[in-house]
């Protein structure tokens, strides 16, 4: 009970540094909460409905109007998506060491503006696009854009890439920041927030895959490409609309040389003799990387055992020392630092584990439109549905179940875990990875049949047929892709909560990424078979699109049992500390056991 109140009085003690518009130090009465945190949410919805407009009907769009080949169409796609996301990282460290979050999305949101209006201008004018033709019937007369039109194209795109992978991280840490972790009212609604980020990102998708990717397919990509313009520019609107309720986090200068110094001062130092007492280690000599911690909330942390090679960089010299010498910081570092640049290694493993997640969600946006296009998509004799929309599915669903996650299994799971968050980051994300492997195996399956259906009974099936492999990604994405973006956020890194936050996109990009070689690579085996590649031809009916999503449902499996051992190894990690008592934003990690011995977990604390 004392300690108890020990940690309460040094959260008192331990307030964040946060300002207003103006520059002065925000008030909670006037600045922060729900009511600011509501217009970055309008952000977030304006802002995918934008980019997802564009990105999942893209395809359509590079073939259909650029005139490339399926696989090159994809790859492009891939590569687009891909770049958005791991360009987030460069929006991160930009608002976390220069900008701020909320100039860093001011300004990025402009460029990826001017890119969709490029890309409508592009879609609308006849000489900026190859001549008109059918892929599908006539493909060989088709060329395909090259030169100023292959230019204006990809300069447009990656204009849109930019703006959107700068944007992206800064929305999610900006909504976050109105929270205050040292507060537990406070400390609860930030679950609640990721939540309803989610929430508002499904909003968003919902509308891009049925109204705007309706309006595109009925009234031309260059009206959907404008119509995409305007919903950014009102989230731009409402961005602004909400300057005066913001709790902003000032940067802090580059984030990233304090964590090369440790990696610098740990090889200079590798032949020093290791340090068996950690209260014998550097502590304090650091004074940016300490004023980074101390503005945010963060007390000194605790010693701990893993990558004790780490340590080295906080060892002093003996021989000649002279006290009252400045030492250089690429020479000796802080306990502090050093244990930040600890906890930043032990998370890449769990990022790694939800590379191979995203590259299955790269098969929905690409492969899986394609399976729609060539399938009955006739609602009634007058509306048809555009087959990207069909991504929409999820997203109905996940309107209603995200709101009930939220108010009815966090409340009861907490009340058996005592995690604010009902289970820890770490559960939600191995949920969501072992429900994704099944999404390919209901595209496999559906493949399969709709292949057959068409090749032996001379019948098209209804496009509703692959609609489960949606559905069933969209259930693990609300685990995992939330679930991510809270580990990583709670991690005790602070200072650089823009910067975690993008780890979670460049996950997305790295899975895209992925997918691109990974189709070139399946291709390139398979195509010396008699059959030809799995995927060497425009024509679905002769690929073997199944057999690709096989191969993938059993790298998924794999993938998910790579994740238990991991999460484990992150758990046994946290866990071999220094007999010292840890600091209380660190404690243990279950998931192995789901559902532990219920126990009081503090605010801030990572899984």
């Amino acid at each position: 009970m004392d300690s108890r109140r020990q940690e309460q009085k040094g959260d008192s003690l331990s307030k964040e540094l946060t300002v207003d518009w103006r520059g002065r130090p925000s008030t909670y009465d006037k600045h922060g909460g729900m009511r600011a945190a509501a217009f970055v949410l309008g952000v977030q919805t304006f802002e995918i409905m934008a980019i997802a407009a564009v990105g999942n009907n893209l395809i359509t769009y590079v073939t259909n109007e650029m005139h490339f080949s399926l696989s090159k169409a994809a790859n492009i796609v891939t590569n687009f998506i891909g770049t958005v996301f791991i360009l987030s990282l460069f929006g991160g460290h930009l608002s976390d060491s220069y900008l701020g979050c909320f100039w860093t999305m001011l300004i990025f949101g402009f460029i990826e503006l001017s890119g969709f209006i490029l890309l409508s201008v592009q879609a609308h004018l006849p000489q900026l696009k190859p001549p008109q033709c059918n892929m599908l019937t006539d493909g060989d007369r088709c060329f395909e854009a090259k030169g100023v039109e292959s230019l204006i194209f990809f300069v447009a795109l990656y204009m849109v890439a930019l703006g959107s992978g700068c944007v992206k991280p800064n929305m999610l840490a900006h909504g976050a920041d109105q929270f205050s972790r040292s507060d537990s009212k406070q400390s609860k609604k930030l679950s609640t927030y990721f939540n309803a980020a989610y929430f508002a990102f499904s909003v968003g998708e919902l509308i891009a895959l049925t109204l705007i990717v309706w309006i595109q397919t009925h009234s031309g990509m260059d009206i959907g490409f404008g119509v995409s313009a305007i919903v950014m520019a009102m989230g731009l609107i409402c961005l602004v609309s909400g300057t005066i309720f913001y709790r902003n986090k000032p940067p802090q200068g580059s984030v990233l040389v304090p964590i090369a110094q440790v990696l610098v001062a740990a090889y200079l130092n590798r032949r020093q003799a290791s340090q068996s007492n950690p209260q014998m280690l550097h502590g304090n000599q650091n004074e940016h990387w300490n004023r980074i911690l101390m503005t945010n909330e963060t007390s000194s942390l605790s010693h701990t055992d893993r990558f004790r090679f780490l340590d080295n960089a906080c060892i002093r010299k003996q021989e000649g020392n002279n006290n009252n010498a400045k030492e250089s910081p690429w020479r000796i570092c802080t306990l502090n630092q050093v244990e930040q640049v600890k906890i930043l290694i032990s998370v890449i493993p769990i990022f790694a584990c939800t590379i191979v997640f995203n590259t299955i969600l790269a098969q929905l946006q690409t492969f899986s439109v394609s399976q729609g296009s060539v399938m009955n998509n006739e609602i009634t004799k007058s509306f048809h549905i555009p087959p990207a929309s069909l991504q929409a599915i999820p997203y109905i669903l996940l309107i209603f179940v995200v709101p009930l996650y939220d108010y009815f299994f966090v409340p009861f799971a907490r009340k058996i875990t005592g995690h604010d968050s009902g289970i820890t980051p770490l559960q939600r994300i191995g949920v969501g990875l072992f429900v994704a492997t099944f999404s390919m195996v209901s595209a496999a399956l559906m493949e399969k049949k709709r292949r057959d259906s068409f090749l032996i009974n001379d019948q098209t099936l209804s496009i509703f047929w692959i609609a489960p492999q949606f559905l069933i990604f969209g259930v693990s994405e609300m685990f995992t892709a939330v679930g991510l973006i809270e580990f990583f956020y709670k991690q005790n890194l602070k200072g650089m909560q823009s910067l975690l936050t993008a780890m979670t996109y460049c996950s997305y990009s790295f899975g895209f990424y992925l997918s691109s070689v990974y189709v070139s690579l399946i291709n390139k085996i398979t195509s010396r078979s008699k059959d030809g590649g799995w995927l060497g031809d425009n024509d679905l009916n002769k690929d073997k699109l199944d057999l690709f999503y096989w191969v993938l449902a059993g790298v998924s499996l794999i993938n998910f049992f790579n994740y238990l051992f991991w999460a484990r190894w992150y758990n046994n990690s946290r866990k071999s500390s220094s007999s010292c008592k840890l600091h209380r934003h660190s404690i243990e990690e279950g998931f192995p056991n789901t559902f532990n011995t219920a126990k009081v977990v503090e605010d801030g604390d990572v899984p």
